[in-house]
């Protein structure tokens, strides 16, 4: 029977019936592509669950989600945005606990019935039902992401997660806000059922009545565990041993029920936490400090601590720069790249890849395994060939180790790419990328080769870092459909793709591009066209200032160390080792010619480049390497540096502000110059591309937190230090007059 809704259920897209005693609660948030939580639609909630309490035939109840791949993405984030308190977030905290509390001691089972991503609020949302059914879908996946926002679960999650899987495998999941696809989630405990998607709603109504009826009783994995540790105990040292024997009961029982045991391990897993964020980001640590007191002191105290805990990190600075990362890349999934969002990419089902290295390899296994395309990859010779196959290969086989795939669907997706030393199989190419030598003549015969074998509609794309993309389409009969396509290395892990379009790029070109980007799963920005476009330019005087260092005699750990402690990922000098100190070397002229004296590479590093060291990939650089891992920094590299084995000591803050200053002020020029469309695809292409700390918002949000005036005034007191290297950007001087931002206050 279905029942007639009143406005405010129907309002936030509930619908209620009732099948053979099972009330089917089913939400689907209007105007949204996915279900998001806020107080309306909680508020909604508990009044349905009060007429299935009142309903005399209902007995039992299923929740399910109406959109066709997603059950609950999480808390409305905007709503958080909100929240001008920590007491007041703290409050809206303690609400959710207490809604999801009512949910977990409901009188009538409630089953959630799980298809697509059951995520922060989401999950809490379903850790609270009696019983979990989820999909055996790609589609579907279960976590608690709070952390990738500066916060923790703040409606219970903290406290239901461990106590029904572990402490271990929670904090796993909470502390890193990693998801996980449906298989390990039943493994886990998560999730009760794992089954197809069309017979979803079925099941969850049939294991609904089981429940009602007494005749199911779920298995729970961590509950059996904490059972046979209770029986061991029970039956002597002989049982005790017994239970010791099975290693991840003594795991729980050293976790949870052994004070000396627990205060280990959490002091270890601090310890590992503050080696990864530094103190830079909170949120981890404060969710560690929760699941412990709930722990130790029962789940009202751990329940309390989580509320005040979310309530101080809603508000905090760090929150709040990566909230407004989380907005950015939201919104950039929303545009085409063009002026005119009316402009619609075209269909690319085939993708060739000139050049078969570490670039060409990683675009080929991109475009072939996560876009989907047939690709077709050609090299000079059959050694290069084979090393592009030979890299996806590899990749594939990770992800089959790592059970992310089997071996039947790592086939599958090899044999979409093949590779030769000819242009066969380029003639039904949509788009071609070109991965070749930094070299425009080089570059000028390729684009010739590709036309003459491709047809009239074939875009071509290059992942030049340096060369304009405007002196690359000068070379071309079709210069409408030459674009830059840049990838990061390794292409299959680092997140940003920059396109770059010069004065003649057709529009559908581009919004082809950014559509290709990212059905790659990339985070895609536009960029105009000029020398270095935007990352390669900024990095550039980031790198000079780094080499500066060291030919004033800085020492090759402490320096990366300075930019690490800082925020970044790697200092600048592993970095230099992983891009390649030959390709770094080649850039820096390119940078020279195009702006002159302040881009100038210093001296300091010729007999480095000279003596053959390329970084990893030969692996002889700064650093030693061993079966391809950095271990120490070569103590013979200091030979080749102006000041030999003497080092000088610079202060950690030092070394950190003259390199970010001038990543910094490089950004604000290509602002001002109008590379950057905005400051919002400035700092999500420094964030992740460069690595720049997301804590800290990207150079722009950077700037202005540390106050475009103080900023000014680093760089006139560098400038007066260092030379006109440090010559701030005109825009910074105009702002800082006018008294202006980059973002409104």
């Amino acid at each position: 029977m279905a029942i007639k809704l009143e406005e405010l259920e129907a309002k936030q897209g509930f619908s209620f019936e009732v099948e053979d005693g099972v009330a089917v609660i089913t939400f689907d948030l209007p105007d949204s592509p996915v279900n998001t939580l806020s107080p309306e639609v909680g508020a909604a909630f508990t009044r349905l669950m009060e007429r299935a309490e009142q309903e005399p035939e209902v007995k039992a109840v299923v929740f399910i989600s109406g959109k066709k791949d997603g059950f609950v993405a999480g808390a409305k984030i905007d709503y958080l945005q909100t929240l001008r308190s920590a007491e007041e977030a703290a409050a809206m905290s303690r609400d959710g606990q207490a809604a999801f509390d009512r949910l977990e001691a409901f009188s009538k089972p409630v089953v959630a019935a799980i298809h697509g991503a059951c995520l922060g609020g989401g999950l809490e949302w379903a850790l609270a039902c009696r019983y979990r059914v989820a999909t055996d879908s790609p589609k579907t996946s279960l976590g608690l992401p709070e952390v990738q926002l500066g916060l923790i679960p703040g409606a219970g999650g903290t406290q239901r997660l461990p106590a029904l899987i572990g402490a271990q495998a929670a904090l796993d999941l909470i502390l890193t806000g990693k998801s996980v696809k449906p298989s390990k989630a039943r493994k886990l405990g998560i999730v009760d059922e794992v089954v197809p998607v069309p017979i979803l709603r079925a099941v969850a109504s049939r294991r609904a009545r089981e429940l009602a009826e007494g005749t199911l009783v779920p298995e729970r994995p961590h509950q059996g565990l904490r059972a046979a540790a209770g029986g061991a105990r029970g039956k002597g040292l002989a049982g005790f041993f017994q239970g010791l024997a099975r290693k991840e009961v003594w795991a729980e029982l050293a976790l949870e029920d052994n004070p000396l045991g627990r205060k280990l391990l959490f002091d270890q897993a601090r310890k590992q936490l503050l080696k990864k964020t530094r103190g830079k980001y909170p949120a981890p640590e404060k969710a560690l400090q929760v699941v412990r007191v709930g722990l130790e002191s029962g789940r009202k105290a751990g329940l309390e601590a989580e509320a005040k805990a979310f309530g101080e990190l809603v508000v905090s600075d760090v929150s709040r720069r990566l909230v407004e990362v989380f907005f950015a890349t939201t919104a950039l999934k929303k545009e085409n790249g063009t002026s005119n969002a009316s402009v619609k990419p075209r269909e690319v089902k085939k993708v060739a890849v000139l050049g078969g290295g570490l670039m060409g390899g990683g675009i080929a296994y991109v475009a072939g395994v996560l876009q989907g395309a047939q690709v077709r990859v050609k090299d000079k010779d059959d050694a290069g060939v084979a090393r592009a196959l030979k890299q996806v290969q590899g990749v594939l086989d990770e992800r089959v180790k790592r059970r992310s795939l089997t071996w039947r669907e790592a086939a599958a997706k090899q044999a979409r790419i093949s590779a030769g030393t000819d242009y066969s199989g380029f003639k039904a190419a949509d788009l071609v990328i070109e991965a070749v030598f930094e070299d425009l003549k080089l570059k000028h015969r390729v684009i010739a080769e590709v036309e003459a074998v491709t047809g009239d509609q074939a875009i071509f794309a290059s992942n030049t870092s340096s060369i304009p993309i405007t002196e690359l389409a000068k070379g071309s009969k079709r210069p409408a459909q030459v674009i830059g396509m840049h990838y990061f290395s390794p292409v299959h892990k680092m997140p940003l793709l920059e396109v770059i379009t010069h004065a003649g790029t057709a529009d559908w070109v581009t919004a082809t591009c950014v559509e290709v980007g990212r059905r790659q799963g990339k985070t895609v920005i536009v960029v105009n066209d000029g020398p270095g476009f935007y990352t390669s330019r900024i990095l550039a005087p980031y790198m000079n200032e780094a080499a500066h260092l060291l030919g004033e005699g800085a020492d090759i750990a402490a320096l990366d160390k300075a930019l690490v402690e800082f925020g970044f990922p790697v200092g600048p000098l592993t970095l230099l080792d992983e891009v390649g100190i030959d390709v770094a070397h080649k850039v820096g002229p390119i940078m020279e010619a195009a702006f002159g004296k302040r881009m100038a590479a210093p001296r300091s590093l010729d007999a480095v480049v000279a003596d053959g060291r390329l970084g990893r990939k030969n692996q002889k650089g700064f650093y030693l390497y061993e079966h391809g891992k950095k271990k120490a920094v070569d103590p013979s590299i200091y030979a080749l540096l102006p000041h030999g084995k003497e080092r000088q000591h610079f202060d950690a803050t030092e070394m950190a502000d003259r390199l970010v200053l001038q990543m910094v002020n490089e950004a604000i020029r290509c602002l001002g110059d109008g590379i950057l469309r905005s400051a919002r695809d400035g700092d999500v292409g420094a964030i992740f591309g460069l690595g720049f700390p997301p804590f800290l918002g990207g150079p722009f949000h950077y700037a202005d937190g540390l106050g475009l005036s103080e900023l000014l005034r680093k760089l006139e007191h560098f400038q007066d230090k260092l030379g006109e290297r440090f010559t701030p950007a005109p825009l910074l001087v105009e702002l800082v007059k006018a008294g202006k931002t980059f973002y409104p206050r």
